[in-house]
């Protein structure tokens, strides 16, 4: 039997192969022989009916998480900055590690969908909307805490250009922290518009299914009148070509200014060159991680093992692999640059955060970050949901613990033994640290119980249906370019 008749496609040839055969058959990114009617259905049924048991089973905690991070909010900003572990010399504190931690985090979504598709890049499409949702919300997420990191968040108006009619006030423009307001103001906005025309038609396709007025309603107001008419089709590609192009540097940018906080200080373990690459490279893995950490459930739950293949998920776990060996190699630099450089301080610097009073942090780190996506050299490791779903979680915690890493270790250990000092978390930043992920989780799940999470129109564009020469062989019928004339 043939493989196009145990899959239900026909083969796709990708051309000569290198002995002048054909090349290897690539597995269909949608499988099941579904139809175009079925990707509608499947996709578009989550959003119409009641919630799953296990929607609501995965809700009430996220709820409860999110009501914990308030619940800290709250005492903060009633009590003060007592309650929270900074002390002198450690000024940041786990505040600023979120922070990094979620901005890093909502690099994947862009780079899926903005980079992956400006290079035709086609397994992009089952999981660029999950990832460009967890884009906005890890920014949402990220940019609390620089306000709660501040002490009195009443008084965040005070950053922005206001006129100087209230007195003597000046608006500080030259602290580096303010590159981040512009960098992450411009990403969160530029990503949230690619994420928002990117549904247009799909949420059109909703607003056609609807069964209730209020739903008529809803989807129709955001689907901004859409028909799906060749000039609406027109319009929609420019636009997503557009975005796509303005949000690709901003993958780069960002994290970049991000460690420029790091890099323009003094501090030895900060005051480096490597910090841009190193945390764009850093941010990649962590996002791609948290992709996988999200995508391998909603399949199992949602019923989506057609759309997100064990095809897609290899490729992220190549992605990881790639990425995890790029910031070991960053790990390396940074001791080679420190001993190279024959400076006692950074020297000092990096020794210490391997085998100081942080060595326990900065082992995890290496363990979780270094270590565990190369067990993705092995097709086996790549074939299997869970070695992928526990290596994504562990990403993940060797992400945070990275910078957990750079954060506190440098300040706690600067030039003067003097001035050393340990920092501890107290309770309210744990408080605070598991309610961002609740805050977060709250977002993305009351987003795939109302926004379609599979990108619909896409997802059809690269079904084998939407290919009119699927064997790789051009019809005879038509003319060719000499004979058209005659």
């Amino acid at each position: 039997m043939k493989r196009s008749e145990l899959t239900g496609h026909p083969q796709i040839l990708d051309g000569e192969g290198p002995l002048g055969g054909p090349k290897a058959v690539r597995e269909p990114l949608v499988t099941g022989g579904k139809s175009y009617a079925d990707v509608n259905n499947d996709v578009a049924i989550h959003t119409e009916q009641l919630p799953t048991k296990l929607w609501i089973f995965a809700f009430i905690p996220s709820i409860l998480l999110m009501l914990m991070f308030f619940t800290g909010l709250g005492l903060e900003i009633t009590v003060g900055q007592g309650l929270v572990g900074i002390n002198h010399p450690v000024g940041w504190g786990v505040y600023i590690v979120n922070f990094v931690f979620w901005i890093g985090i909502g690099h994947a979504g862009t780079l899926i969908s903005a980079i992956l598709f400006l290079f035709r890049q086609n397994w992009r499409t089952a999981v660029n909307r999950s990832a460009e949702a967890m884009t906005i919300f890890a920014v949402m997420t990220a940019g609390l805490f620089p306000l709660l990191h501040t002490g009195r968040p009443w008084f965040a108006y005070w950053l922005l250009p206001l006129p100087n009619g209230r007195g003597p006030l000046w608006v500080n423009f030259n602290s580096p922290l303010l590159w981040d307001v512009f960098a992450v103001g411009t990403y969160f906005t530029v990503s949230l518009l690619f994420w928002y025309v990117g549904m247009i038609p799909d949420l059109a396709t909703l607003r056609d299914r609807a069964t209730n007025k209020v739903q008529a309603i809803a989807y129709g107001i955001a689907a901004v009148g859409w028909r799906g008419s060749m000039r609406h089709w027109h319009r929609y590609e420019r636009a997503y070509l557009l975005l796509a192009a303005l949000a690709t540097p901003l993958v780069l940018s960002v994290h970049s200014v991000v460690s420029f906080d790091f890099a323009v200080s003094q501090l030895p373990g900060w005051h480096t060159t490597i910090f841009p690459p190193y945390f764009v490279a850093g941010a990649i893995f962590s996002g791609f991680a948290m992709v996988m950490t999200l995508a391998i459930p909603a399949r199992e739950v949602w019923g989506l093992k057609n759309f997100i293949t064990m095809r897609h998920i290899e490729n992220m776990c190549k992605v990881v692999l790639l990425t995890g060996s790029m910031v070991g190699y960053a790990y390396a630099m940074e001791f080679f640059m420190a001993w190279y450089s024959g400076e006692v301080y950074e020297s000092f610097a990096f020794i210490n955060r391997a085998f100081g009073q942080y060595a326990w942090a900065y082992w995890i780190m290496v363990s979780c970050n270094v270590i565990t996506p190369q067990i993705f050299w092995f097709k086996k490791a790549r074939s299997s949901i869970f070695i992928m779903f526990a290596a994504s979680l562990l990403v993940n915690v060797g992400m945070w613990f990275e910078r957990f890493v750079i954060v506190i270790t440098s300040l706690a250990n600067d030039f003067l033994p003097s001035s050393w000092g340990m920092y501890e978390p107290t309770w309210v930043d744990v408080l605070t640290f598991l309610g961002s992920f609740g805050l977060f989780m709250t977002f993305f799940l009351l987003f795939i119980r109302f926004c379609p999470v599979i990108a619909i129109a896409e997802i059809k564009a690269v079904m084998p249906q939407a290919n009119p020469h699927p064997h790789g062989h051009h019809d005879d019928s038509h003319p060719s370019e000499g004979e058209e004339g005659e």
